[in-house]
């Protein structure tokens, strides 16, 4: 693919995000901002949380996961069902009760501002990491494609990325991500039915469905070991408490839900995200196992986070398959990143700086956009970092492992606050939650050496539960 195809694409992709962002910033203050006026249809809101809860991990990860790993992670999705049901039912009534712009307010209600600094923080962590690793997978993937031909280091390329981010959400911030993460899933979703399309045209697959029911890498259930990492319950629970962390304890997640204009719209908002969320992550595990099988019948030497780059735009199935890959992963990318850019700003402003406690309109609004701005620096500086540290595995695989860290203790405060009625020792609550997280290594340390015991994604659970005894034992008398 030519170079200069690239460019274009990417220019007149971005000039229809920053007319979108032009239409939807007009006469934007911080409410609309931070909350959308509360006036977003919950189609809308429901089909765009799809492209941000991929993501371009999901994108180019999860099919290649498949030749390792076969289609275990449907194992985790299914579990993902429960987790949103959890969010519909639980986290949303209260969340619209208490009429929340951040979602961590809840826990100065509940335990105190000790608390809540802590949850904004293990929040403020886990999603820069997050959005980190996700902008790093495209920005090299764009990086290799197009850049280096041209000269032009890594940093640079991040630097862009994150400015055109910067340049569409400045303004309107959630308001126009609610558009923008629609037409930005819809790009994703054809451009994954295009390469469906094209692959198994090329490979002259009559039934795309029994193909995959027979190909040895379909197999999704893992009953056998409870050792494994991808033994079935492990997955499923898992799958369920991600679900629960990483959407309905995620502000960048949430943020959207709380700009639809009821507590209904919002849940069936929910209900309809799970179940196209399923249909579309079966859809890309069946991509991967189209992948695996068109490299080793072409001898493509191509695995894991480089396979469905390589063949999308190397492996000669036309011009138009490899603009749709580039179309579709720029749309995943974005859909998420910029999400998470706006929420990290609402989240600092609102939790940390508590600027909507000040009476001066205009000062709020100029302190949130130099928050905006730092946030921008602070993404590109942790994608540098993890340029140069990076493992050689799937990207996916690491951010469910940082998850299962940064995430836990918000699980912990989240279960104790919800399902007790004990009050805790607010100044012990950030000990609790930082000794929880070296615990939970610790104990998978041993767990691992000593019996062969693999948590894998599980950890999440164990480091909530860990969280959860710690708030019970340094409960106020």
């Amino acid at each position: 693919m030519k170079p200069e195809y690239i460019i274009l694409l990417i220019v007149t992709y971005f000039a229809v995000l920053i007319f979108i962002s032009y239409i939807t910033g007009k006469s934007a203050d911080n409410k609309t901002f931070f909350k959308a006026n509360n006036s977003s249809p919950w189609y809308l809101v429901a089909f765009g949380m799809i492209g941000a809860s991929l993501s371009g991990v999901t994108f180019i990860s999860v099919p290649g996961w498949v030749e390792g790993q076969n289609m275990s992670y449907f194992q985790m999705v299914l579990g993902y069902v429960v987790g949103y049901a959890v969010i519909g039912l639980v986290l949303l009534p209260l969340y619209y009760r208490l009429n929340l712009t951040s979602i961590y307010s809840y826990l100065e209600d509940r335990f105190g501002k000790y608390s809540y600094k802590t949850g904004a923080t293990f929040f403020l962590i886990s999603r820069t990491i997050g959005a980190a690793f996700r902008l790093f997978l495209v920005a090299n993937v764009l990086q290799l494609l197009l850049f280096d031909g041209y000269g032009i280091p890594f940093w640079v390329t991040v630097s862009i990325t994150i400015l055109l981010i910067w340049l569409y959400t400045f303004k309107g911030g959630i308001k126009t991500i609610v558009w923008t993460d629609t037409l930005q899933t819809l790009f994703m979703l054809i451009a994954v039915g295009v390469c469906i399309y094209t692959i198994s045209d090329e490979m002259e697959i009559s039934n795309i469905f029994t193909y995959v029911a027979d190909s040895e890498l379909s197999k999704t259930f893992f009953f056998d070991d409870v050792n494994a990492g991808n033994y079935f319950w492990k997955r499923f629970l898992a799958g369920a408490f991600v679900a629960i962390v990483m959407t309905g304890l995620d502000q960048d997640m949430m943020q959207k839900n709380l700009t639809c204009r009821n507590l209904k719209d919002a849940q069936k908002n929910m209900f309809w995200f799970t179940i196209v969320l399923v249909i579309v992550n079966f859809f890309f595990l069946a991509l991967g196992v189209l992948l695996t099988d068109f490299a080793q019948k072409n001898g493509i030497d191509a695995h894991k986070d480089e396979l469905f780059p390589i063949i999308a735009t190397k492996g000669n199935l036309g011009l138009a398959t490899a603009i749709f890959f580039l179309l579709g992963l720029i749309a995943a990318a974005y859909s998420s990143a910029d999400s998470a850019l706006t929420s990290l700003t609402t989240s600092f402003s609102i939790d940390i700086l508590e600027i909507d406690k000040q009476e001066d309109k205009k000062k709020q609004e100029k302190t949130r956009k130099k928050i905006h701005v730092l946030f921008s620096f602070i993404l590109i500086a942790t994608i540098l970092v993890f340029k140069y540290f990076i493992a050689d595995e799937s990207v996916i695989s690491k951010i469910f492992t940082f998850a299962n860290y940064t995430y836990g203790p918000l699980l912990g405060l989240y279960a104790f606050g919800l399902f007790t009625k004990i009050k805790v020792q607010d100044k012990m609550v950030p000990i609790i939650c930082l000794a929880s997280p070296f615990l939970t290594y610790f104990l998978n340390y041993l767990a691992l050496e000593y019996a062969g015991f693999d948590f894998g994604f599980s950890l999440l659970i164990l480091n909530g539960f860990i969280t959860f005894i710690g708030l019970f034992l340094f409960k106020r008398k």
